[in-house]
């Protein structure tokens, strides 16, 4: 039985650690779904986020951010009506807020990938947290990242909504020392990707600090 991070408990959430937590992801149009959760799961447990997502996925048309853009009116009472998603007015207004802010994002910095991995100087940060109790729920990097994302427009993406995208998305290695993950995570560090995006006012790009959250697909066309 292989030894893994504490809040690893249920099988999803076992699912989860063990396939995606962590792992350096570039394909934009999972980041905008896990982009989204995140915000969901504010003020709830990940494990209900886990139980939901593919709930998610059928009622944001596979997170398809040019689709969720263009919601209106009578998308909101369809999501509000959904039992099988978190059903918060101001959660929803926010996904919708933000598929737009997302777009243009893209535009502007060829991609949100791109956008996201210059926060990180374009490679994984690496720590080394022995116990879940070292992991912060936020650092310099995430704060700035938050700010920044703010001056955008988005919602939803206080500095600690955006260090556990950071740690889902593989943007720094939280996996404690004694969970197999974290070898195994450590040892296929990617490079990264080249750029750096124009920050909003207040904005700093400060690649190599971090730490983790206590918590915890396709592309675009």
């Amino acid at each position: 039985m292989p030894v893994r991070c504490a809040w690893a408990r249920g099988d999803l959430d076992i699912e989860y650690h063990d396939a995606e937590w962590g792992v350096p992801l570039h394909d934009e149009r999972r980041l905008f779904e896990l982009l989204i959760l995140e915000g969901a799961q504010a003020g709830l447990s990940w494990s209900t986020i886990l139980r939901k997502r593919e709930a998610y996925r059928r009622a944001y048309h596979g997170f398809d951010p040019r689709r969720v853009a263009a919601y209106g009116a009578r998308d909101v009472r369809r999501l509000l009506a959904d039992a099988g998603i978190v059903r918060n007015r101001l959660k929803i207004a926010a996904s919708i807020a933000n598929a737009k802010a997302y777009l243009a994002v893209h535009d502007e910095c060829g991609g949100f990938a791109k956008y996201l991995w210059a926060f990180v100087g374009g490679a994984p940060i690496q720590n080394a947290w022995r116990a879940a109790r070292q992991v912060p729920a936020e650092t310099p990097v995430s704060r700035a990242l938050s700010r920044d994302l703010v001056g955008r427009g988005f919602r939803f993406v206080g500095p600690t909504i955006c260090y556990a995208f950071m740690q889902a998305t593989g943007l720094v290695n939280d996996h404690t020392t004694d969970c197999f993950r974290h070898v195994q995570l450590r040892r296929r560090c990617v490079s990264g990707i080249r750029g750096t995006p124009r920050l909003r006012r207040g904005a700093t790009s400060v690649g190599g600090l971090g730490g983790p959250a206590a918590r915890p697909p396709m592309r675009l066309k």
